[in-house]
């Protein structure tokens, strides 16, 4: 396994990233994964090293690189209940200047980036995110029917941008809620529009979860969760990204 930082050229700067891959030389699927709201810090470079463990190159960008390299804001070790609202408020501000139009602008430079690595097999590619970095994983898949086969999104908030959203999507889609953050009668009214948008798609709640569960640093963590998020993203990228 290979890790290394990387930087990738954007229109407005240029976006510090982690990067992991197997590092045997050959070339294989590339992965673009979002963080959430509190950045790339050691939880999700383990979930980085995980995914590309089976077989990927997974890239993981800075998405407040406008601000400052990660960590944009000193965090804790442990993020308690306390300490997340404490959090939000400081980062608020810049999920608020994430806009659609910064997040195409990104993308279209992470996209590039990514696929240009010698370690990067030719092909579309995958990406995954979490929490806010769900909605940007969903926004890159609309930008870029052609470039991307596979998108996964936890604990997201996918629907913010109005069903409109889905209808350019043609990578094959799975959403896992958290049973706090979605009603049963959202999860219908989101898979509504996502079969009339003619998205190729599993949406479901993991039962017992609450908002940010995937992440192993916050109170939030639900290990059954985190197993179920693996148990549905290994397989959607191995049916769908080529070379592996």
């Amino acid at each position: 396994m290979r890790t290394e930082t990387l930087h990738i050229p954007t229109a407005d700067g240029t976006a510090d990233a982690f990067a992991a891959h197997p590092g045997d030389g050959g070339r294989h699927p590339g992965v673009l994964m979002y963080m959430d709201a509190f950045g790339i810090r050691p939880v999700l470079r383990e979930m980085a090293r995980e995914l590309a463990g089976h077989g990927y190159f997974v890239l993981v960008p800075n998405i407040f690189y406008r601000t400052g390299p990660a960590p944009v804001v000193r965090l804790p070790g442990h993020i308690g209940e306390k300490e997340r609202g404490e959090l939000i408020t400081r980062l608020m501000p810049l999920i608020k200047e994430h806009t659609a139009e910064r997040t195409l602008s990104d993308a279209d430079a992470y996209l590039d980036f990514l696929t240009a690595r010698p370690e990067v097999a030719p092909g579309p590619v995958g990406v995954t995110g979490y929490c806010f970095g769900g909605l940007l994983a969903m926004r890159t898949a609309a930008a870029h029917p052609g470039r991307v086969a596979a998108v996964a999104a936890f604990h997201a908030p996918v629907a913010a941008d109005g069903p409109g959203l889905f209808a350019p999507v043609t990578a094959r889609v799975h959403l896992g809620h958290a049973e706090g953050d979605l009603t049963p009668q959202d999860l219908d009214a989101l898979g509504r529009d996502l079969d009339a948008a003619g998205v190729d798609h599993t949406s479901e709640i993991y039962p017992g979860t609450v908002h940010g569960f995937t992440m192993a640093d916050t109170d939030a963590y639900d290990a059954a969760g985190l197993q179920r998020h693996w148990d549905r993203l290994l397989p959607l990228l191995a049916a769908t990204l080529t070379d592996n």
